[in-house]
């Protein structure tokens, strides 16, 4: 056992913000949901989903009233490509919902992404690069000159592409992978040149999505650099900020809430916090914290043990029985002392008053059918 950990690591450095606006903030309203599952969920898996379960779990995030659905990877998985297929030529996407396809900036994988996109009415394109100094140092062995200019290269593919199919209404996401990693001035550099190429308005938003590819510093550390993007990105009045946090240190939830109160629109997650590694951030805990704040989150999760039951079904994988919103421990708790506190509270509570309860969130008659 490491009997001193400064001998191999160091605390992560903070962020000089002078004058933070985000701890003084309250979340009042929802995010943007955009539910990854079935592309950052799925890679995730040990076993893949196939067809059927993709359309089941597609289908169960419609019901539950998602609007942005990433549905792949297809130009790096034949299964995905034939599911975005799928869903356009059946026509199963619902007139809300926009779906979202993922992509590297490669001029071939950008292309087979377009094809599979075909004829679609509405569709996300999400390009990415990573650009933090060891990927740059060790992986790539590249500049941030060349960096950046891979992600203006790729940039440039879409909005071709793009413009060659007027048919479908596009919009473009940009991912610097490995944000939470980077040098914030750097980030801020490659996602102005994305936009510069792209050339977002107010009316036709572009997406910025902010990723902490893997967790590294303590949630107020994140907000820190989400509100140093806010404040210093270009085109910020037409950017969506989006944020796409990970579970490496077990604080993804906490992180999004507070990346929310530091300027994002915006947050990509997975149902039960399933993804890469320790998984992406948790969007029922996230969705169900709000509703415990009298936030209306848009998302319908009444019937909570139907979404679990899909979820543990399509993904191999079981809930954890102390999930904080749906664990079956969670779910089944008889505590005597907060039963009684809640069967006293409710007998005084006055007709129509919001019950604001001290001993615990959403309760089990907001998540039953």
């Amino acid at each position: 056992m490491l009997q001193n950990p400064a001998e191999k690591y160091r605390p992560f450095p903070p962020v000089r913000l002078t004058g933070r606006k985000w701890p003084s903030r309250t979340i009042d309203r929802a995010p943007i949901w955009m539910s990854t599952d079935l592309r950052d969920g799925n890679q995730a898996l040990i076993e893949p989903m196939n067809a059927a379960q993709k359309l089941e779990f597609f289908e169960m995030l419609v019901a539950i009233g998602f609007k942005e659905i990433e549905v792949g990877y297809p130009s790096a998985s034949q299964t995905d490509f034939d599911f975005v297929r799928k869903l356009i030529e059946e026509k199963r996407i619902p007139d809300d919902v926009t779906i979202e396809v993922f992509t590297p900036s490669r001029a071939e994988l950008i292309a087979r992404t377009f094809e599979a996109l075909e004829g679609a009415p509405r569709a996300i394109v999400h390009l990415y690069n990573a650009i933090c100094p060891s990927f740059r140092r060790i992986v790539f062995k590249q500049s941030k000159t060349e960096i950046k200019a891979l992600a203006v290269q790729g940039a440039q593919l879409i909005k071709d592409h793009a413009q060659a199919r007027p048919g479908t209404h596009w919009t473009f996401q940009y991912s610097p992978e490995t944000f939470n990693t980077t040098e914030l001035p750097f980030a801020r550099e490659v996602c102005d040149a994305v936009a510069q190429t792209w050339r977002p308005t107010r009316d036709h938003k572009m997406i910025v999505n902010l990723p902490a590819s893997v967790e590294a510093a303590t949630p107020n550390v994140f907000a820190d650099q989400i509100e140093w993007m806010h404040r210093n990105l270009g085109y910020r009045d037409s950017i969506v900020l989006s944020v796409h946090p990970h579970n490496d240190r077990g604080t993804a939830v906490a992180a999004a809430e507070l990346a929310l109160l530091a300027g994002a629109d915006r947050v990509e997650g997975c149902l039960f916090g399933n993804g890469e590694r320790t998984g992406n951030v948790d969007l029922v805990a996230l969705a169900m914290n709000l509703d415990a704040q009298g936030v209306d989150t848009g998302l319908d999760f009444s019937d909570m043990e139907a979404v679990r039951l899909v979820a543990e079904r399509c993904n191999q994988l079981p809930v954890h029985p102390r999930h904080p919103c749906t664990g079956e421990a969670v779910m089944r708790a008889k505590d005597a002392e907060r039963q009684g506190v809640a069967a006293q509270a409710l007998k005084g509570a006055e007709t129509g008053a919001p019950d604001r309860r001290e001993w615990s969130g959403v309760d089990q008659e907001s998540v039953a059918a």
